[in-house]
C-alpha cells in the first residue's frame, strides 16, 4: 500500500535533530511523527533559518526541504498570534502536502496554517483569513484573489518562503508574486527551496532575498541517485503500445506524465479500456476530483495515475516504482522533478522515457541539463500485438456505444429523470469514481481485457491523434 512521505530518515540518534537548536517541544514533536535524524538539507538550512538568516535551498525533491523550512517557522512563531508566515508554492496538492505537515509539527505549538488554493470555496479561506492564522500556505493567483478583495494582509508577515520557485516562474506566476511581494514588509526573513535553480531564479532570488547563506546539497540537475533511467526511441504512433507493454512486464505503481490535459484523458481512457485502474491528475479537473485521484493512488486503488506536470512538483507519496514520460518535458527542470517521483527518500525506482522523433531536440537539452547521457533500451517486439489488441478494445466500446444509447430509450419532457438515481452517470469506465473505475475495469478483463481479446489486426488506425500536437 502506498501511504504518504512522512519518514525521511531511519534509525539514527535523535540528538542530531536537537544539536541544531530545535526546543524539546519540536523534538518531541518530530519523535512522534517517526523523524528520526536530520537529512542533509536540514542540517544544513535549519541553523541558519532559526537564526533569521535569508536562505537559498537546493536539494533534489524526496529529501527533505518542507521540514527545512517549516521548523524554523514553527519554532520562531511559537507563542505569537497573527498571520507571520506566508508560504507560496506552485500547485494545489503542493500546499496541501505543505499545510498537512505543518500540522503534523505545529498542532502542539499553537502554530496554525490556513489554504489559500483555486479550485476551493472562498468562505472558508475568508474565515482562516479573519482568524489570522499564523501560517498562510498559498498558491499565488488565489492569494492575489483574496488581496483585490480585501480579505488577506500581509503586512504582518516576518517570514516568506517561495517554495519550487522556478516551478512558479515557469507557470508565468511572476506578475502575481511581483504583486505579492508589494504588500509585505520590506523587513522580512525569506527563504528560497527548490530541486533546481536556474537563471531566472536566481536573478529571482538576488531581488527578494538579503545575503542568503546558499545551501546546495546537490548541484542544480541532480536527478534522484535512486533512479534507473533509460530512454525508448519509438514512432509516436507506437506509444501507447509500448506503454502497455512496458506495463505488463509488472505490476508496480506507475505515475504516467503527458504534455498536456488532453492527452491525459486520451491515454487514460485507452489503458482503462485495456483493463487497468487508472486515475488522472491535471489542472482541468475539479479539486475534488484531484484530491479523489490522489488519494486512490496512494492507497493502491489505482496503480496507475496519468498526470501533466501539475503531479510533478511536492507530490509526497512512497511507493512508486516507476515513472514513465509518455511525452518529454519540455523544460529540463521538471524532468528532474518527474524522475524525483520516484525513488524517494534514499529508496531505489525506474524512468522510463518514451521518445518520439520530434522529441529528439528535448532529449539532448534534458541530457545537458543532467549532465549525462540516459541509456537507450531496445523496443519490444511485442509493439504490433499490443496495437491490434488496443484497437480491438477502442472497436469493442465502440460497438457498445450505441448499445448503450439504446438501453436509455427516448428522451423525455424537461424536469424528468430517465433511469431512477442512475441517470446522468458516465459510461467508458473513466469516471473519477472508484466503484465506476472498477466497474469499467472489470468489463475490459471479462470482455476486451489486455489478453483476451479476438483476432490480431496490424492496423495502427486510432492511435495517430497521439501524433504531433493534440
Amino acid at each position: 500500500m502506498l501511504v504518504l512521505e512522512n519518514r525521511l530518515s531511519l534509525l539514527a540518534s535523535p540528538s542530531q535533530f536537537a544539536s541544531l537548536g530545535l526546543s524539546q517541544p519540536t523534538l518531541e514533536a518530530l519523535a512522534r511523527a517517526g523523524f528520526t535524524a536530520p537529512t542533509p538539507i536540514q542540517q544544513q538550512a535549519i541553523p541558519p533559518a532559526l537564526s533569521g538568516r535569508d536562505v537559498i535551498g537546493c536539494a533534489a525533491t524526496g529529501t527533505g526541504k518542507t521540514a527545512a523550512f517549516l521548523l524554523p517557522i514553527i519554532e520562531r512563531l511559537s507563542g505569537k498570534r497573527g498571520s507571520r508566515a506566508l508560504v507560496l508554492a506552485p500547485t494545489r496538492e503542493l500546499t496541501l502536502q505543505i499545510l498537512e505537515q505543518l500540522k503534523l509539527f505545529g498542532s502542539q505549538r499553537g502554530v496554525r496554517g490556513a489554504a489559500i488554493i483555486g479550485g476551493a470555496a472562498f468562505g472558508p479561506q475568508e474565515r482562516d483569513l479573519r482568524e489570522q492564522r499564523e501560517v498562510i500556505v498559498a498558491t499565488p493567483g488565489r492569494l492575489v484573489d483574496h488581496l483585490q478583495q480585501g480579505t488577506a494582509r500581509l503586512d504582518r508577515i516576518e517570514i516568506l518562503v517561495l517554495d519550487e520557485a522556478d516551478r512558479m516562474l515557469d507557470m508565468g506566476f511572476k506578475p502575481q508574486l511581483d504583486r505579492i511581494l508589494a504588500r509585505l514588509p520590506q523587513k522580512r526573513q525569506s527563504l528560497l527551496f527548490s530541486a533546481t535553480i536556474g537563471g531566472e531564479v536566481a536573478g529571482f532570488a538576488k531581488k527578494c532575498l538579503h545575503d542568503p547563506v546558499r545551501v546546495e546539497v546537490q548541484k542544480s540537475g541532480t536527478v534522484a541517485k535512486g533512479a534507473t533511467q533509460c530512454a525508448y526511441l519509438v514512432n509516436e504512433a507506437d506509444k501507447p503500445a509500448l506503454l502497455m507493454s512496458i506495463l505488463s512486464d509488472n505490476d508496480e505503481s506507475t505515475l504516467v506524465f503527458t504534455r498536456t490535459q488532453h492527452r491525459a484523458d486520451k491515454l487514460a481512457k485507452v489503458l482503462n479500456r485495456m483493463g487497468l485502474e487508472v486515475a488522472r491528475i491535471h489542472g482541468g479537473r475539479s479539486q475534488a476530483q484531484r484530491q479523489h485521484a490522489l488519494k486512490g493512488f496512494k492507497s493502491g486503488d489505482y496503480r496507475i495515475l496519468v498526470a501533466t506536470d501539475i503531479a510533478a512538483r511536492g507530490i509526497d507519496v512512497v511507493g512508486i516504482g516507476h515513472v514513465v514520460n509518455f511525452d518529454l518535458s519540455r523544460v529540463p527542470e521538471d524532468h528532474v522533478h518527474r524522475i524525483g517521483r520516484t525513488a524517494r527518500a534514499d529508496a531505489v525506482g525506474r524512468a522510463s522515457s518514451l521518445v518520439s522523433r520530434e522529441e529528439a531536440p528535448l532529449l539532448k537539452d534534458i541530457e545537458k541539463f543532467i549532465r549525462g547521457p540516459i541509456p537507450r533500451t531496445e523496443l519490444p517486439n511485442d509493439l504490433r500485438e499490443w496495437t491490434a489488441r488496443i484497437n480491438d478494445a477502442r472497436a469493442e466500446a465502440q460497438q457498445r456505444a450505441p448499445q448503450r444509447a439504446a438501453h436509455k430509450g427516448p428522451s423525455h419532457p424537461a424536469g424528468r429523470s430517465h433511469g431512477g438515481p442512475s441517470a446522468g452517470r458516465s459510461h467508458g469506465g473513466h469516471s473519477p469514481s472508484k466503484n465506476a473505475s472498477r466497474s469499467g475495469s472489470q468489463r475490459s478483463r471479462s470482455e476486451t481485457g489486455a489478453r483476451q481479446h479476438g483476432p490480431r489486426r496490424k492496423s495502427n488506425r486510432g492511435f495517430r491523434t497521439f501524433g504531433g500536437q493534440p
